[in-house]
């Protein structure tokens, strides 16, 4: 087998035995992991927050619906090996790699999010210090990810669904039916009419956050045909929701029960053990049986969801980043190892945030947040905004970070420098939508540079020797002049492009 083939295999699974199992559980596992069961019951469990403030589910749901119904199709017909290649053939390599970023510490944020999950999941059972148990499980995830490449994901894909719906679903009776659990409505959630901007903010951080992603690009780049990757994407939003209800239930079942007379002996929201809640009421409210077979099958589960945030990451870097940046004669052979290198690193720093974030929900969260802010926007201008160049990308990129930093981040102790309207001084926290401010100023700078630069150069009025990110051509000014929708990458125009050609040495 060549070089080229092992790489697309790697990346993409290019190889027809694989693509038979592009199956509906794989877009569903896009989401559905260790940060979403074990995240949505700890928030339901919280009694500062509840039902009314769990949006996860219903944001990452509603994110595979809208990424079927206005990407996954466009995306799939080009031919693109990751969600990098369409910025880079527009924007040029450079701006891709600026773009791998946030794409990184997204992909890093919603490992550490699944790596909590399994090192509190793994406390409960095994009763090793919460911090070794998520080193092993970093370790287990680098190694079948290594060698099992995007198979890994596929097949770990389809046993992890099958494993959280029973592993979980056989354990709700039990729990549900312990003396000890006494329902009531506190698991709902109390509404704060101050915090509906941060709720709005939220929601939109979740349901356009959840688009671009190379984790969920790689199964639609991945599947057999643009219609399929769409129906897939759209089914999987439904089924990501199904999915989601266990653990409401189990969070439910959390706030509803007398903890201080459990075997456990304490409360879990008054420990600062909210995040191994889940674990908790398999563990301490069902059935020693039962507790054993749920907590291996939430275990399996949640581990077999790491592999697909480290492989996008790895992929994206040795392909985006690595070869067209640093080592553009770089062999096939030299790229997959630059791969299988980033994996590591993307593991150890995933380790670090799950050890020092003590949220697995605020994690899952957070890894939308610049992905929001900073790549949905571009993602939106590469795909149907023919017009938009490198000078806009760039500026759109630089006013959503500095806005998005500017406000600060609770979570990691970051704190905000820019204070938008409603921001509270006792807290510390920003009450108004102020992300998805950030996001439309990022978007219209984007529409609006592009837009000026583009008629600046046409039009004479800059030399084209200032036009150093190479936007513009006589080439591409005599098609902007006559075709509505060129494909250009750097004023040049496109031929169409197909992955198989973007790996052109053999082994």
């Amino acid at each position: 087998m060549t070089c080229h083939c092992v790489v697309n295999m790697f990346v993409l699974g290019k190889d027809p035995h694989l693509k038979k199992q592009q199956h509906c559980p794989t877009f569903t596992a896009t989401w559905v992991g260790g940060g979403y069961i074990n995240g949505t019951a700890e928030v339901i469990f919280d009694p500062k927050q509840g039902l009314i403030w769990c949006q996860a589910p219903f944001g990452y749901s509603t994110s595979l619906l809208l990424g079927g119904l206005f990407f996954a199709k466009k995306m799939r017909s080009e031919g693109y090996v990751t969600m990098l290649d369409p910025f880079q053939q527009r924007y040029g390599e450079k701006m891709g790699g600026l773009l791998f970023i946030p794409a990184l510490l997204a992909d890093v944020c919603w490992c550490g999010s699944i790596l909590a999950a399994l090192g509190t999941t793994l406390t409960v059972i095994l009763g090793l210090d919460v911090n070794v148990s998520i080193i092993i499980s970093a370790a287990i995830a680098v190694s079948y990810t290594l060698f099992g490449g995007l198979f890994s994901v596929i097949y770990t894909d389809v046993i992890q669904l099958i494993c959280i719906f029973i592993g979980l679903w056989i354990s709700i009776p039990f729990a549900l039916t312990n003396p000890l659990v006494t329902v009531t409505n506190g698991w709902i959630g109390v509404w704060d009419i101050k915090r509906t901007g941060y709720w709005i903010d939220h929601a939109m951080l979740l349901v356009f956050g959840g688009i671009p992603w190379q984790a969920y690009f790689q199964r639609v780049l991945s599947s057999k045909s643009p219609a399929r990757a769409q129906w897939l994407s759209i089914t999987a939003g439904i089924g990501c929701f199904i999915m989601s209800i266990p653990s409401v239930l189990i969070g439910a079942i959390g706030a509803s029960t007398d903890w201080p007379e459990t075997t456990y002996g304490k409360d879990p929201a008054i420990a600062g053990e909210k995040r191994m809640i889940l674990p908790l009421v398999i563990q301490y409210l069902t059935p020693t049986w039962v507790a054993f077979f749920g907590l291996g099958a939430v275990s399996a589960a949640v581990m077999s969801s790491t592999d697909s945030s480290v492989l996008a990451s790895s992929s994206m870097f040795a392909k985006n980043v690595y070869k067209p940046l640093f080592r553009q004669k770089a062999s096939e052979t030299e790229t997959v190892w630059v791969m299988r290198a980033a994996i590591f690193v993307v593991a150890a720093l995933a380790s670090v945030l799950a050890i020092t974030v003590k949220s697995v929900y605020g994690l899952f969260v957070l890894c939308s947040d610049l992905v929001f802010v900073v790549i949905f926007p571009q993602l939106v201008s590469v795909v149907y905004l023919k017009f938009t160049n490198t000078y806009g990308s760039l500026c759109g990129y630089v006013i959503g970070l500095v806005l998005r930093l500017g406000g600060g981040e609770d979570l990691l102790y970051i704190p905000a420098f820019i204070k938008y309207p409603f921001y509270d001084e006792t807290t510390g926290k920003q009450l108004f939508p102020f992300r998805t401010l950030d996001m439309i100023c990022s978007f219209l700078t984007i529409i609006l540079v592009s837009h000026v630069t583009r008629l600046l150069f046409v039009k004479k009025k800059i030399p084209m020797k200032y036009d150093i990110a190479g936007c513009f051509s006589d080439t591409a000014e005599e098609m902007l002049t006559h075709t509505e929708e060129p494909n250009m990458a750097n004023g040049v125009i496109n031929e169409h492009f197909e992955p198989e050609t973007m790996w052109t040495t053999a082994l």
